[in-house]
């Protein structure tokens, strides 16, 4: 009798104490991969301000930041080998755990458009054109990295948390944590703000069974090099939504 009940106790709260576990595992993972998120805005702000704002150079500077958060990053022939399969800016379902679709996403603030004049290399530096130092021309660059959580059961269970707090979706089936209960993951007022864009292909990525988060840095920098043209054909690096 007292064997039954403590299998029956067992199986009510396995669930919970595995939770427990892994849940804790793949928030320290995130805490981490926002870490790199911050260094990743860091490091693209600083690639573009040196090289004329080119997209590409910026976007290779987050990735190579980021490729710790999700690849085996151990030693440099591995580093090189994990760039190479990701610089293009996509994950890869046969390397990263069925995933896919953009790994970072990286919006450009300022300078703007319009603040990119055709004599720009020749006045760029030009003391009589500033009157103040707000008008030292900067580059803000904001990273959208799309994380990938990797922990089996834990990403699921968050996933559906973090649907709820966010405001896009509820989940009110069997609660995965305590068996016998229903859960009341309610998709009530909107605590966790999303833009339109992040919403959208968080989930349509949620629809494919990815269960990735939006990790959010942004870091401002003083334009080391002018911004070139040719470099600013739109405001935001391909494939980031403009209006982002």
């Amino acid at each position: 009798m007292q064997s039954g009940q403590a299998a029956v106790e067992a199986a009510l709260t396995l669930p919970l104490s595995v939770f427990l576990i892994l849940g804790t595992l793949q928030m320290f993972l995130m805490l981490q991969a926002r870490i790199l998120t911050e260094y990743a805005a860091f490091h693209a702000a600083r690639t573009g301000s040196v090289k004329h704002g080119d997209c590409e150079a910026m976007t290779h500077a987050a990735i190579a930041t980021l490729l710790p958060a999700f690849a085996r990053t151990d030693s440099p022939d591995n580093l090189g080998k994990a760039f190479e399969a990701h610089k293009d800016d996509k994950y890869q379902p046969r390397l990263d755990m069925g995933y896919n679709g953009d790994i970072v996403w990286v919006a450009r603030t300022s300078p703007t458009l319009a603040d990119i004049a055709i004599d720009e290399e020749e006045t760029f530096d030009d003391p009589a054109r500033y009157q103040s130092v707000d008008d030292v021309m900067r580059l803000e660059a904001r990273i959208v990295f799309w994380y990938p959580m990797r922990i089996p059961f834990a990403n699921w269970v968050l996933n559906r948390m973090f649907l709820a707090h966010m405001g896009l979706q509820t989940y009110t089936a069997a609660n995965p944590l305590i068996l016998t209960q229903r859960a009341n993951w309610q998709r009530g007022v909107n605590v966790f703000p999303l833009e339109y864009f992040i919403r959208q292909e968080l989930q349509t990525r949620v629809d494919r069974a990815e269960y990735v988060f939006p990790l959010q840095a942004t870091y401002v920098m003083r334009m080391m090099t002018p911004p070139r043209q040719s470099y600013f054909s739109t405001q935001n690096c391909p494939p980031t939504p403009e209006g982002l």
